[in-house]
């Protein structure tokens, strides 16, 4: 099981050195890793952000963990939780066993107490939580993006797309990679004729629902092609395209098809060599995603007192328009002392060491004020009546 572990997202690791800011771009495009204009208005570097260690969780020192725990859930974050878990498990002795089932199977399987957390990128709803056995506590681990990542010939990273162009593209009513609309978005690129090939998932997915809530927000096209109650969420009809199972299944269509073009969390994009789309945010900048865009994106939004947060379209200069957060879910009413101890350890370790590990793998830590409420939640967590965590 343990190599299991460290080797199920193995393919993903290939290019994460490289980090964000190594994309190409395509001709007459702006770098996100230079200081450029796009419609006026300043980029961000991508790429110059430094890993830094957080203040200490305040966290009273907890008995040392054993044996293993179990989560499940989340695609979008599996890399960087397959790293995690291993260098927990190096430095404190415990296992963490994580499946990437998608955010819908990671909700079912805590509500139904299978596992000792559930993760999720989509917070659960009202009527999730009312249904579970028990209080649910969502405690924010990290942020990251979900891009729109294509295979088009002749074209690198940095197509630009706004969020009805999105919204056209994945409900059918653009077709073909040179429509007027994205040659008048991207003049230099020399767009090609061939078809586009919507790819979307075919599980219950968290990443599925940032990108809708995106669009439902934001594209006029998309919220006049589906349903009030479902335009976004985990699962929706979707008009056209096919597909794949979890972001890796995603990636691998899209990497497959010549002509695809799908949503995937980046780091999925940039471990198979896909290239990614340069979206326009709220301020009009079309913007590279990258832990630096992302945690723009996280600045000065509302939070709310049980840390369901919502990232997508922000404001701010530099905001990747499509960011989102992922959860870790467990009961706050703990039943099994080794276990609860152990995950308690582990949920503080990955809100301290955890947070220095996730610029390397493309996604962003957390703001300080999220992470102190993130800790809170961590000290919400009992056992027989009493705190774990102090």
């Amino acid at each position: 099981m343990k190599r299991a572990l460290r080797t199920t997202i193995l393919g993903l690791t290939l290019l994460i050195a490289a980090g964000c800011g190594s994309d190409d771009t395509t001709a007459g495009q702006t770098s996100g890793t230079q200081q450029g204009e796009i419609q006026g208005k300043p980029t961000l570097i991508c790429g110059t952000g430094e890993d830094t260690k957080p203040t200490p969780t305040g966290i009273a020192q907890l008995d040392q963990p054993s044996g293993g725990i179990t989560g499940a859930g989340s695609s979008f974050v599996a890399p960087l939780m397959t790293a995690w878990a291993g260098q927990f498990e190096q430095e404190l002795g415990a296992e963490v066993r994580y499946a990437s089932v998608g955010s819908g199977a990671g909700v079912a399987r805590i509500s139904e107490g299978r596992v000792d957390f559930g993760a999720t990128d989509s917070p659960m709803t009202d009527e999730e939580l009312a249904a579970a056995d028990g209080t649910i506590l969502h405690v924010p681990l990290v942020f990251g993006a979900v891009v729109p990542a294509y295979h088009v010939p002749g074209q690198k990273s940095g197509l630009h797309f706004t969020a009805d162009v999105l919204g056209k593209i994945f409900t059918g009513r653009i077709t073909r990679w040179d429509d007027p609309e994205l040659v008048a978005l991207n003049p230099e690129a020399k767009l090609p004729s061939t078809p586009i090939a919507v790819v979307h998932r075919s599980d219950s997915s968290g990443t599925t629902a940032i990108f809708t809530g995106y669009l439902t927000k934001t594209s006029p096209s998309w919220v006049e092609a589906l349903p009030a109650d479902k335009r976004s969420g985990r699962e929706v009809p979707w008009p056209v395209g096919n597909a794949g199972k979890g972001n890796e299944g995603v990636a691998a269509v899209v990497n497959e098809t010549e002509g695809a073009i799908g949503y995937v969390e980046l780091t999925y994009a940039l471990s198979t060599g896909l290239e990614v789309g340069f979206v326009q945010n709220k301020s009009g900048n079309f913007i590279q995603p990258c832990a630096e865009t992302v945690t723009a994106a996280a600045r000065d939004i509302a939070i709310s007192p049980d840390l369901r947060l919502d990232l997508t379209d922000t404001p701010g200069v530099h905001a990747y328009p499509i960011s989102g957060a992922v959860w870790a879910l467990v009961y706050e009413r703990q039943q099994d002392a080794t276990r609860a101890n152990t995950l308690v350890n582990f949920l503080a370790w990955a809100l301290d060491v955890g947070q220095t590990k996730a610029r390397a793998h493309n996604y962003a830590p957390l703001s300080p004020e999220v992470r102190a409420l993130a800790l809170d939640q961590v000290k919400k967590i009992t056992l027989d009546g009493q705190p774990i965590a102090r």
